[in-house]
């Protein structure tokens, strides 16, 4: 899980994105602020983030951007919603690479809102892009 932060220097938060958000959490203090750029299908083309989150908050936010590109808001979206009904126990695992890495987080609700924090700050970057067309 630690190996996926290092990742995360890819995604670099510059000021010229289109669209973007910024989460905290109430449980643990983890913030994240997160840009996107979409091409004219809206489909993601480019991600940037900056991040202050404990080892599965940095997972997961990895996770998520390295599976981003091509995707689109509504993928987004459900697995978002997927990954909310996996931690109360309702659901399986989300189909998207990598996210089994996580998985052993499932028992530790204290960083349920940490591994969600991500997928909140792109599904509300996400629906300022819908709004926007």
């Amino acid at each position: 899980m630690l190996a996926l932060a290092t990742g995360l220097s890819a995604y670099p938060l510059a000021g010229d994105f289109t669209y973007r958000a910024s989460a905290r959490s109430r449980t643990c203090g983890s913030v994240i602020e997160l840009g996107l750029e979409c091409d004219q299908a809206s489909c993601i083309t480019r991600i940037g983030m900056r991040l202050a989150a404990c080892a599965i908050g940095q997972a997961s936010a990895a996770i998520m951007a390295a599976g981003m590109p091509g995707r689109g808001a509504s993928e987004i979206a459900a697995t978002h919603q997927q990954l909310e009904i996996w931690l109360t126990g309702q659901g399986a695992l989300p189909e998207w690479p990598g996210l089994d890495v996580i998985a052993p987080a499932l028992p530790h609700k204290g960083r349920h809102s940490a591994l969600l924090l991500p997928w909140t700050a792109a599904t509300e970057a996400l629906c300022s892009a819908e709004t926007k067309r």
